[in-house]
This record gives C-alpha cells, structure tokens and sequence, in this order.
C-alpha cells in the first residue's frame, strides 16, 4: 500500500490512476494518524515551493513526515515540486524545505539562450549516473514528461541516480537513502513512468 500525501497541492487523481493501471494499492490522505501507518509515501506537488511548504506546515504534516523518512526510513518519493521540497531551501521561496537531502532547488536561467523557454515543458530524456532499484529494467531509451522552472542541485554526486540535458544538465532523479525523488511526472509518462512507480512500489 502506497499512500500518496495530500496537502492540497498536487494531482493526487492521476497518481492514483496510475498505480490503479499498473494494480498497485494506493491511498489518499492528509491524516496525520493515516500517515503515520504508511509503508511507503509518495509526495507529490504542483505549484510554488513557500505555498507548498506553508500547507504542510498548516496541516501539521511535517513532524509524522519527518519521523516517517529519518526514524523508521520507510521508502518516500517526492514527484515534481514534491522533489524539490526534498531539498534545504528553493531559489522560488524563503522558507526551508524538507532538508532530507544535502541539495538546493534552483532558477533555470538562459540569457545568452533566447530560444530556450521556461519553464522546461515536454518530453526529455534521462542519463544514468548511478544504479538504483527505482531505475531498473526501465524501457529503452527512457524519456519523461517535465514541467518545471526551477531544478534540483545535489551537493554530492553519488545522490544522484539520472540527469537531463536542458540548457544545462541537471538532477532529474536523485536518491539518499529510503529517500527518492523524480523531477518530471510519472503519472503523465506513458509506459516509462509505470515502470519507475512499479519499481517504487517493489522497493
């Protein structure tokens, strides 16, 4: 059973379709107390990193999330925005993300590069860097649906599992631990996307 996180920011639907089409178990919840039975979490999010920081605050989600990723270590994977609030803190905001994993969210930024638009929207390739089990066996030449303008900087390079190429080369999926997080929207690419939440599920 996954149980994917709603604090209100996020497109909880069609992650859960998604583990429906791939017959894996999952559920929505904002409940502390539902939380804090979980054996695997998928954070998700969709808009600013202050706003999605401030909802989990509101809700009071933060201190079971905490205890959930650095006490017990149960598997968590943060989609999106909800990779980024991985991170220490986010050019986007002021306030402190997460800091479950030593990097930096930050603005892409292209003056010498007019024809590079942000945000980074479409389909974009990965390139492997370090072996995981939430990688394996993925489709040939895997590629992946990103709408971002702002990513992720790991502070150490063993952290990272895959980078993408756009503009500059960037972290696209990266790991610490029970602690993962993937740039892009599985939900919304294809078969490549259900076999990274399949190999989520099994880990």
């Amino acid at each position: 059973m996954i149980t994917i996180v709603d604090y209100g920011m996020g497109n909880l639907g069609s992650v859960q379709n998604m583990f429906k089409r791939i017959g894996v178990e999952s559920r929505i919840s904002g409940d502390p107390a539902v939380i804090t039975d979980a054996q695997k979490l998928l954070l998700p999010g969709v808009g600013a990193f202050d706003a999605a920081m401030q909802s989990l605050e509101n809700s009071g989600l933060i201190p079971v999330l905490h205890r959930k990723a650095l006490d017990e270590k149960v598997p968590i994977l943060g989609i999106c925005l909800g990779m980024q609030l991985l991170t220490a803190y986010s050019e986007e905001g002021n306030l402190p993300g997460l800091g479950w994993i030593s990097a930096k969210t930050i603005k892409f930024n292209f003056p010498d590069n007019g024809a590079l638009k942000i945000p980074h929207m479409g389909w974009n390739d990965i390139i492997y860097q370090n072996e995981s089990l939430l990688t394996k066996d993925l489709p040939d030449e895997p590629r992946f649906y990103f709408v971002h303008s702002y990513y992720v900087q790991c502070n150490k390079r063993d952290h990272v599992l895959c980078t993408t190429k756009y503009g500059t080369e960037f972290d696209s999926i990266i790991c610490q631990g029970n602690i993962y997080g993937a740039q892009f929207h599985p939900e919304k690419s294809h078969k490549f996307g259900m076999k990274l939440l399949k190999n989520f599920s099994e880990i």
